[in-house]
């Protein structure tokens, strides 16, 4: 399993249930990583995507308490347990955010992608900062890059 995510200087992922910032190159970074993979991602998340639809080539898994939710397009899980078993199933399996679903199944992430600006934004969600995390290691990372004011690079941390 797999973690994907932009996090500013902070750690910081989101405010108010928006990215910091918009940065073509991450989402085209984003795209190329999760094509034709299980996406899993909560039902915020899913909603401030464009429309509020899945995003086409993938396979979207939305985790919810809500009982009541169904979207179409996408498959619903209310326990993580049920993303766990299609893991060991052999599904590439890529989680998309938001801030509590990083947090469940970050433990069973062996990969976590980052896109990490230069600044820091005003936020509400905030991801682990791995750069302190002794279970991993940034192992590699792209030179700088800058778009819409906004410097970055591309990241991977690995479990050690």
């Amino acid at each position: 399993m797999k973690a994907i995510l932009a996090a500013d200087k902070n750690w910081a992922i989101g405010a108010e249930g928006k990215l910091l910032a918009h940065i073509p190159g991450d989402l085209r970074y984003f795209k190329e990583k999760t094509l034709g993979k299980v996406l899993v991602m909560g039902r915020k998340t899913l909603e401030s995507l464009p429309g509020g639809r899945p995003l086409p080539g993938r396979r979207t898994i939305v985790l919810t308490r809500n009982g009541e939710y169904e979207k179409e397009g996408c498959e619903i899980c209310r326990d993580p347990k049920d993303v766990l078993r299609m893991e060991g199933e052999g599904e590439d399996i890529v989680v998309a955010g938001g801030g509590e679903i990083y947090d469940i199944f970050l433990p069973y992430c062996s990969e976590v992608l980052v896109t990490r600006m230069e600044r820091a934004f005003p936020a509400d969600t905030y991801f682990k900062d791995l750069d302190r995390d002794e279970e991993f290691v940034c192992s590699w990372r792209s030179e700088l890059m800058e778009e819409n004011g906004v410097g970055y690079r591309f990241t991977k941390y690995e479990r050690k």
